[in-house]
């Protein structure tokens, strides 16, 4: 019993929905759940890479963690996204939002919104293998 209770906590850390099942989320909550999956991928990358502080560690993902980065990812990551992925990727960018960008501009934020809504849309229909293949073209096509 035990043993099964693990399993179901894990299927429920890392959920395997069909792309309708997680197309059906709303693209803020895809967008929600994109925006940790995509700040955990980094700290994991800053982590295997360095032997840094976590002071300096937290510095570098500050870099890479934000509106302007996200939206200059996407501005290659355009190219390489499937016609789905770029649906769900509009979906995001597109999306009404009550909040109000702090250190972005409009168009940074919307974009940002775009990407973590394609992290999230990603990592919630199992395409963890592609969610990483996009995260890597993006942070290179910014220099990291």
């Amino acid at each position: 019993m035990e043993e099964s209770l693990r399993q179901e906590e894990r299927r429920q850390f890392l959920p395997c929905l069909t792309s309708e099942e997680a197309g059906n989320y709303s693209p803020l909550v895809l967008a929600f759940a994109g925006d940790a999956v995509y700040e955990l991928a980094v700290r994991t990358m800053l982590v295997q890479k360095n032997r840094a502080r976590p002071h300096e560690l937290n510095k570098v993902k500050a870099k890479l963690v934000n509106a302007g980065a996200q939206s200059a990812m996407m501005e290659t990551l355009r190219e390489f996204l499937t016609d789905e992925e770029m649906a769900v990727y509009r979906r995001g960018r597109n999306a009404k939002t009550d909040s109000v960008a702090k250190h972005a501009s409009v168009g940074d934020y919307r974009r940002a919104t775009g990407f973590e809504c394609l992290m999230g849309y990603l990592f919630l229909s199992g395409r963890k293998e592609r969610l990483i293949e996009l995260i890597d073209i993006g942070l290179e096509s910014i220099g990291m």
